[in-house]
């Protein structure tokens, strides 16, 4: 049994007496040291203090050292409650703390352990709280008959209890709101929770949006994967279809399509199996010998276009032609594909005729086709315009390539014959004509006769005739007419005319009628561009050397 000292009461346990000292005998006469408040308890005039005055606890002295409470307006201090044998004889000596007049106030500082569940931090001057259990030292009372443990630091205050952590922990009206879609919860552990599947829904939302934006990347690589791989097959097809138009998709040459043409013809009762025969043995040796057979040429046509001048065509003021230049068709192995090689045929019967040229050549036969082909690969080997050469691969026999002016100036220049490409890259007059083209090829017709002072009605030059590209044909241009209004009128041969054609302008009654065949006006030829190649002239060696070498960049004159 334990007696109180204060009131002589009597407590049978320890943890009673605590409770009893500091309900009855402290917590009854607390006061507020800096207001009127009094008669609260211990833990009211905590909250008191921190809620009232928050910036003022200096001044009410709550430190890790003391913690005023008087009974009355005077502040004093409690002191620990001394062992007897440490504070004299009168059994229960108090130190007072001097603050304090008052001879009947009863200040006592009394250092209380954790006396309850709640009581377990001690208060701060800054109104925290702080752990202490290490500073706990048991000292006995006399007379109690047990020891009451003290704290070393004056003043506790339970965590749960300090009401500055409570407003900052908790909302007001005791919710809890979400910060990210403003919720009210009841409890934080909820709050948690509720906040945990926000986080969750966050990542999972961000992981499906990484997987969208790779699976948009996916795609897209995908989709240029198969936009690169449908341009290819078009670019592959295209290049199928130049190459089978240009005849250089391996489907062979002038031999194949011979033979394969007249086989056709064969088999649809069009020709005799024994005239079959009797043309492949022929074509055969023509091959071989590397000569045209000339069953495409028809000779003299210029000499018939100058009697048809002197008798008929009586609206042109002037006529010039060139030279005599045989007329060359395409026959049924190079139909389709071989106008420039027989309009350079056309051009190699005309340079035989003149002493200019003639000594040029080692022979006065008219190539084949396949022997054409083999004298420009002859050509390329030299060094001449590697470009063309690298275009078709250095190789035309045994194929259906189209050639076109660079060829033939490759031709010219290995025979040692000098000649220019005239390059007409735009239209010069309304309408997409080019007057600028007519004007030119009237000049170079008219050169030689310029020296006289009248030129006569018609004039036959020693010129040889022009050849004539634009996109897709090529014809020869063996002369020009000047109407009495002024307009010019090229003539052309054209390598497409069947021989049948071109024998009507031979015949005296039909030739009104063929000429307009051959006859151009400004008006029909409306191509974008056309390329002239002229002869002018013979070649030294050095010179020849010098066109190859400078044929690494073919530069032709431009007009305008």
């Amino acid at each position: 049994m334990l007696t109180c000292e204060i009131s002589s009461e009597e407590i049978m346990l320890e943890e009673d007496m605590k409770t009893h000292l500091l309900l009855s005998h402290l917590e009854s006469d607390m006061h507020c040291p800096l207001c009127s408040l009094s008669g609260v308890s211990y833990d009211e005039l905590c909250n008191h203090i921190n809620s009232a005055h928050p910036d003022e606890q200096h001044t009410a002295q709550i430190s890790s050292d003391s913690i005023s409470l008087c009974p009355s307006t005077t502040s004093t201090s409690l002191t620990e409650i001394e062992d007897p044998q440490t504070t004299g004889s009168s059994g229960t000596d108090f130190k007072a703390n001097p603050c304090g007049s008052s001879s009947d106030s009863f200040p006592l500082q009394l250092r209380f352990d954790a006396m309850s569940t709640q009581s377990k931090g001690v208060l701060t001057s800054e109104g925290t709280s702080a752990i202490s259990s290490s500073s706990v030292s048991p000292k006995k009372k006399r007379g109690l008959g047990t020891s009451v443990p003290v704290l070393a630091n004056t003043g506790y205050l339970s965590e749960q209890n300090n009401p500055k952590q409570k407003r900052l922990a908790s909302p007001k009206n005791g919710l809890f709101c979400c910060p990210m879609c403003a919720q009210n919860f009841s409890s934080s552990s909820i709050l948690q929770e509720h906040v945990e599947i926000h986080l969750q829904e966050h990542h999972s939302a961000q992981g499906s949006s990484d997987s969208d934006a790779r699976l948009a990347w996916r795609l897209q690589q995908e989709m240029e994967k198969k936009r690169r791989e449908e341009e290819k097959r078009l670019e592959k097809e295209q290049f199928k279809k130049l190459q089978k138009q240009f005849g250089l998709d391996g489907s062979g040459g002038y031999r194949t399509q011979m033979e394969k043409t007249m086989e056709r013809d064969v088999a649809r009762g069009i020709m005799a199996p024994a005239e079959y025969h009797y043309k492949r043995v022929e074509m055969m040796e023509s091959l071989a010998s590397g000569v045209d057979d000339g069953r495409t040429r028809t000779q003299g046509v210029i000499g018939a276009l100058c009697q048809y001048y002197q008798t008929e065509c009586r609206d042109c003021v002037h006529v010039w032609l060139s030279a005599d230049t045989d007329h060359y068709c395409s026959s049924l192995g190079d139909k389709g594909w071989g106008c420039g090689y027989r309009n350079f045929q056309m051009l190699l019967s005309s340079l035989f005729r003149l002493d200019t040229y003639a000594s040029s050549f080692q022979d006065n036969a008219v190539p084949s086709i396949p022997r054409v082909q083999s004298m420009i690969e002859d050509a390329w080997k030299l060094g001449l315009d590697p470009q063309g050469a690298s275009h078709f691969n250095s190789q035309l026999q045994g194929t259906r390539g189209w050639i076109g002016a660079t060829e033939i100036y490759v031709l010219l220049t290995s025979l040692g014959i000098s000649g220019c490409i005239i390059d007409f890259h735009q239209p010069t007059g309304p309408g997409g004509t080019h007057p600028r083209l007519f004007e030119w090829v009237k000049h170079y017709f008219s050169q030689s006769s310029s020296t006289s002072r009248l030129p006569l009605r018609l004039n036959q030059t020693s010129l040889p005739p022009l050849y004539l590209q634009h996109q897709g044909h090529s014809r020869s241009i063996v002369g020009v007419e000047q109407r009495k209004n002024g307009s010019l009128c090229l003539l052309l041969f054209d390598p497409g005319s069947s021989s049948s054609d071109t024998m009507k302008l031979m015949c005296r009654d039909t030739a009104s009628v063929a000429v307009r065949h051959i006859r151009k006006l400004p008006g029909s030829l409306k191509h974008k561009q056309y390329q002239v190649v002229g002869v002018d002239g013979v070649l030294s060696a050095e010179e020849k050397q010098i066109r190859i070498l400078n044929s690494r960049t073919l530069c032709a004159e431009r007009i305008p």
